[in-house]
């Protein structure tokens, strides 16, 4: 019998990256500039709307959505997303939100990042 060799562990995010920082993407296909650490916010109103059938199931989507509108997105929960300048060659500069999900946060950074307490909301919890 063969050893499976083990999958290399995803690097753990301890820090914040500095405002205005370059860096280059995951693949090397272009460089970032970094202007500040965002969380990805999922739209419940971007949900499809109801089919139109005459018979309803249960379990289908609703016309009246309960609860909050803007949701953190589970997808990028673990990995952190930054508001970023893309600087690619040969194009102007695109201002867009990039999630590094071959990162992982520390049990830490995450409970900053996406923290659920009420202090958290404090407006001088700027940095973890």
């Amino acid at each position: 019998m063969t050893a499976v060799p083990s999958a290399p562990l995803r690097p753990e995010v301890e820090q914040l990256l500095e405002h205005g920082t370059v860096h280059t993407s995951p693949g090397g296909q272009y460089s970032f500039r970094v202007i500040g650490p965002c969380c990805r916010l999922y739209d419940r109103e971007e949900l499809p709307w109801p089919c139109c059938r005459l018979a309803w199931r249960s379990k289908e989507p609703s016309w009246r959505r309960v609860g909050r509108r803007f949701v953190a997105d589970m997808a990028s929960r673990r990995c952190p997303s930054y508001s970023v300048e893309l600087l690619q060659p040969g194009s102007r500069p695109t201002l867009t939100v990039l999630t590094l999900f071959p990162h992982r946060f520390t049990p830490e950074m995450q409970e900053w990042w996406y923290s659920r307490r009420p202090r958290s909301f404090d407006p001088s919890n700027l940095s973890p």
